[in-house]
């Protein structure tokens, strides 16, 4: 009796630590942040295509002027056309990475646009909803957000 208690003890202890160090989730956590270096570098090339590919069909997004951009076409039409009229470097820096379900995350980073027609930098923030279908990572929705007091 002794024995098989300590033989489940045993297997709930590996069982629980195996879950709490799943190499999967390293994994994960780096295919998040390369899908959002991607979506970054298609928005720098103004790659129409490639941002598409990452965009879930019915993803949406809400900018900090407040327009809310619905569906991969929408989203893709509003990226270039801020990307043209709003010139700069853009750069996010993801520092958190948490999954709310297996295949479902949420990523938080700075977001800044560099090099502006006014001189200044933009500093906002956005958080990315990603969703990993058939294998593969795309994000299903994006929150621009402009800190209080910041100027426009």
């Amino acid at each position: 009796m002794r024995l098989a208690a300590v033989v489940v003890a045993g297997v709930v202890l590996i069982a629980g630590g195996s879950r709490a160090q799943s190499p999967a989730s390293a994994n994960d956590e780096d295919a998040v942040r390369d899908l959002i270096r991607a979506y970054v570098e298609a928005r720098g090339q103004r790659d129409g295509s490639r941002l598409s590919s990452m965009l879930a069909p019915d993803a949406d997004q809400l900018v900090s002027t407040g327009e809310w951009r619905k569906g991969r076409g929408e989203l893709v039409r509003g990226m270039l056309a801020s990307s043209e009229s709003n010139a700069g470097a853009r750069t996010v820096r993801v520092e958190a990475v948490r999954f709310i379900a297996p295949g479902a995350a949420i990523a938080d980073g700075r977001y800044e646009i560099a090099g502006t027609d006014s001189g200044q930098a933009r500093r906002m923030w956005s958080t990315f909803v990603v969703a990993r279908e058939n294998g593969v990572w795309r994000i299903q929705a994006i929150r621009n957000m402009l800190p209080s007091g910041s100027p426009r």
